[in-house]
């Protein structure tokens, strides 16, 4: 993939799996991938300013249509300089199209081939999302990378709904692509499916025809178990271009991201390092710590040795006290910590991919968890 303001160079492939070490070139900087991304629904990362994001190791944040749109709305968002201005977060940003928003979120979503129309769940009043408006909306807020509009469903389910959604969701595509005017900004494709290898693959192959900068694999985590999102990545992502950024939306638990990389997979989102934060579940390379446990009240350890994050400066002990006591520092800090904890995680893997080990690291991490 090149052109004038993006590109994407490909560095390894590990020895012994599909993990690929590379650069992913934006014109608000590089992302070095594998790479996660905080997630900042509402132009904002809960609980952490702007420094305290880029303290984390955090290289490309994403952001949402749906809240963006509802509001402050997109007209305000681009009146005040777009989102990297709005936000004060000067790098990459990628915004999700609100497909999936309108999967989990919205009330009495109906569904045409025309558009999607639903009442918003803050005030109950009627919006409406075709792949046009998505476009449109992404563009005024501005992010360097723009998702497809696509029609997600729930997993399991009856097979001709999840090939309906398919369909749907790559006319949409060829939709949003003909929609598109700004040329700084990279619209990414995303394959729909379900548990189904062949229909992802059909669905993969024909998006790479349409010569989409990126491409994401979607509909994931939304029922379906770890095991058989796995099966669906070992068929998806081999039938999507090798010279383009693959990645894998709202995925997940660290254990998740090795698999995926292993796989072929570059780029990440979830909400699980800070909602998990929030809730006093601190991720650490021994395994998950939950903070309210009555074990950790007089425990003198930093939640992981040798981490630079803020809440390591302070014991396991002191952060449960902050929970027990209600106080908002708690939630901050293991928010920052455990995106931290990620991008270490990321760095790691990024190493190993470079030595041509990503095998060997991702199986001891596992075993350690």
């Amino acid at each position: 993939m090149s052109g004038d303001s993006f590109s994407f160079e490909l560095h390894a492939t590990d020895a012994h799996s599909a993990a690929r070490l590379s650069t992913f070139h934006t014109p608000h900087g590089p992302v070095d991938m594998p790479a996660f991304m905080p997630v900042g629904t509402q132009g904002t990362v809960k609980g952490l300013t702007v420094d305290a994001i880029r303290a984390t190791g955090a290289q490309m944040i994403l952001a949402n249509t749906y809240h963006l749109a509802l509001r402050p709305g997109e007209a305000v968002v681009e009146a005040l300089g777009g989102l990297h201005v709005f936000s004060g977060f000067d790098g990459p940003i990628l915004t999700d199209s609100g497909g999936f928003q309108i999967f989990s979120l919205a009330r009495n979503t109906k569904i045409t081939e025309e558009k999607a129309s639903f009442r918003s769940h803050l005030d109950g009043n009627l919006f409406e999302l075709s792949p046009e408006r998505a476009v449109a909306i992404q563009e005024a807020l501005g992010s360097d990378v723009a998702m497809v509009l696509d029609h997600v469903v729930a997993l399991p389910n009856e097979p001709h709904v999840v090939r309906e959604a398919a369909e749907r969701s790559i006319r949409w595509a060829i939709r949003c692509q003909a929609a598109q005017k700004r040329p700084d900004q990279a619209l990414f494709a995303i394959v729909q499916g379900g548990l189904d290898p062949e229909l992802r693959v059909k669905s993969a192959r024909r998006l790479a025809e349409l010569d989409f900068p990126g491409y994401a694999v979607g509909g994931l985590s939304v029922g379906e178990s770890p095991e058989e999102m796995y099966q669906v990545l070992d068929a998806t992502v081999p039938a999507l271009p090798a010279d383009r950024p693959r990645y894998l939306m709202g995925v997940g638990r660290p254990q998740d991201l090795l698999e995926a990389i292993r796989r072929g997979i570059d780029l990440f989102d979830c909400v699980l390092p800070t909602r998990n934060g929030r809730n006093a579940l601190a991720y650490t390379h021994e395994g998950p710590v939950r903070l309210r446990n009555l074990q950790y009240e007089r425990d003198l350890r930093p939640l992981d040795a040798g981490c630079p994050c803020p809440a390591c400066r302070h014991s396991r002990g002191y952060l449960r006290h902050l929970f027990m006591a209600g106080e908002m520092l708690g939630p901050v800090l293991v928010s920052a910590h455990n995106l931290t904890f990620y991008q270490r995680l990321l760095a790691l893997a990024r190493r190993a991919i470079a030595l041509g080990q990503f095998n060997e690291f991702a199986d001891e991490r596992l075993r350690r968890w």
